[in-house]
């Protein structure tokens, strides 16, 4: 699947060994899988946002996420290994050239706050009809709702049209206080090989540390053992971060690199921003004020 024995290559390995989880790992990672099960179907249909990395094609090859928006069924499998996406990036996504040739290999992740479910779907994209995209579909699998926040959705109206995108190399205050107030945003990494994983971090306001305008670190939380995103890291530190203002539907992402540092049982991830993206109300959605999952720890002051 990957280049080794199971769903696992070398980074994750290394990280599940280090931390004592291997026979936890492979007992969880049975639920990766290459296709898509009806249930999936199902819950992608459902949903008005998808969350796709990928790196953009250029010279140095930044990892990027980018957030795609759309009536409920604009995202919907088309067969067991294939998913079709409706209107694909934005005009000015960092992504737009690369998801414009065939074959760039992505990485996905619906999340829904309304029932705290999430799904990943990695594979590879090619141009769609009328703009879209079609994902061959490669490893597919849920997981857990731990660090989830539960949000309403608000009615998204008409949409927010096409949005201008504004690029840095660094943080302003503002997108830094966004950083600061987040209590989610998403990850995108590369494998060996060159495949790329979406995931989801997610805890209380203030787990996101910001120590310079291109310096965040965040901790590692206990999840599901298998270290995809860590593992990746361990491989190619090259990372795409997506932060999403809930409220406006601003998007900010981070492309850079990212190390992890284990200290004990504790372990921090430590980001170097090297480009910076945002667009002020990107995203059509509203949504409501979180409730925070039971299960995030409470961030030190």
């Amino acid at each position: 699947m990957n280049g080794s024995a199971g769903p696992y290559h070398h980074g994750s390995l290394a990280v599940q060994t280090r931390v004592g989880v291997r026979e936890l790992a492979d007992h969880v990672g049975r639920s990766i899988g290459p296709g898509i099960r009806p249930v999936a179907a199902a819950f992608l249909e459902l949903q008005p946002m998808l969350v796709i990395g990928a790196a953009d094609g250029g010279r140095d090859g930044r990892v990027w996420s980018s957030l795609l928006t759309g009536r409920p069924g604009f995202v919907r499998a088309t067969g067991p290994h294939s998913v079709s996406v409706a209107g694909g990036v934005p005009d000015g996504d960092p992504l737009s050239a690369a998801l414009a040739r065939e074959g760039t290999p992505v990485g996905t992740i619906a999340l829904d706050p309304r029932t705290r479910r999430r799904m990943r779907l990695n594979g590879t994209a090619r141009p769609g009809p009328h703009g879209g995209l079609a994902i061959d579909a490669e490893r597919v699998f849920s997981n857990c709702p731990k660090y989830l926040q539960k949000r309403e959705l608000y009615d998204p109206g008409a949409g927010s049209g096409s949005t201008p995108v504004t690029y840095g190399s660094r943080l302003t205050p503002a997108q830094a206080d966004l950083v600061r107030a987040a209590d989610t945003f998403f990850v995108a990494t590369v494998a060996p090989g060159g495949a790329v994983d979406a995931s989801h971090r997610g805890g209380n306001p203030g787990f996101v540390t910001v120590a310079s305008p291109t310096a965040l670190s965040w901790p590692d939380y206990p999840g599901n053992a298998m270290f995809l995103t860590l593992g990746n890291l361990a491989a190619d530190a090259r990372a795409g971060l997506l932060f999403l203002d809930w409220a406006t539907g601003t998007t900010l992402q981070l492309t850079g690199t990212a190390r992890t540092l284990f200290d004990g049982g504790d372990r921090t991830v430590r980001f170097t921003v090297d480009r910076v993206a945002e667009a002020e109300g990107a995203s059509p959605l509203r949504w409501s004020a979180p409730e925070y999952s039971p299960a995030n720890p409470v961030p030190p002051h």
